[in-house]
């Protein structure tokens, strides 16, 4: 006798997408679908009654949503590797399904062979995550680093004067507010408002605000 197959539990709102997942991981050497469910509630019911070794679950379905889902089924005593399943690649998912305890992270149109294989990778207790996600998840956290070092380059050439009146921008302050503070009059901070746009290449006061507020300048 060989090794047990994988049981595995699909997730999806769609039914004609577990349709299709059904006829793909189902035709695959070592794996069973045993279940599959519509929502997030349904889907921690299933993997409570079915046992699956791997949950391929979607992300965005109505009611219980597969994050959350995610969080509830890793916080059970022995849960199953569950893999988030979605036609978004966008970081912030990537991240939170991590978060939420996801053992990867895989896009729906994963070529077929390369699904099966991967299924059978996380059942191995490793992360896995398609290439177009990695490649994804990299580009932008490279994106993010690159413009956080040109904030804090342009944060830098600053006056301390200017990080004042940039730190009451934080807060919201109007130019009155921000010139009785400062102890200047609305027309200095006027003009101080319009250098500060310009040195920090922002289109607009709440721009620079939002800025501030990133970077953790705050009143000392």
């Amino acid at each position: 006798m060989g090794p047990e197959p994988v049981r595995l539990l699909v997730v999806d709102d769609e039914p004609m997408v577990c349709a299709h997942l059904r006829t793909i991981l189902g035709a695959a050497d070592g794996l069973e679908v045993v279940g599959e469910a519509h929502d997030g509630a349904e889907a921690v019911e299933a993997v409570l009654r079915l046992r699956p070794d791997v949950v391929l679950m979607d992300l965005r379905m109505p009611g219980v949503d597969g994050l959350t889902a995610t969080e509830r089924i890793t916080a059970l005593r022995r849960p199953p590797a569950v893999v988030a399943l979605t036609t978004f690649d966008a970081d912030a998912h990537v991240l939170r399904a991590m978060r939420a305890g996801a053992a990867g992270f895989l896009l729906k149109s994963t070529p077929p062979e390369d699904l099966a294989a991967l299924v059978r990778v996380a059942a191995d207790g490793h992360t896995v995550m398609s290439p177009a996600a990695t490649r994804r998840l990299l580009a932008s956290a490279a994106g993010r680093h690159r413009e956080e070092e040109r904030r804090a380059g342009l944060l830098a050439a600053l006056t301390g004067r200017e990080r004042d009146v940039l730190v009451c921008l934080g807060e919201g302050l109007s130019n009155a507010q921000i010139a009785r503070r400062l102890h200047l009059t609305e027309a200095t901070v006027k003009g101080y408002v319009s250098r500060l746009l310009v040195k920090l290449q922002c289109a607009n006061r709440t721009q620079a605000g939002l800025l501030a507020h990133h970077a953790g300048l705050h009143e000392t």
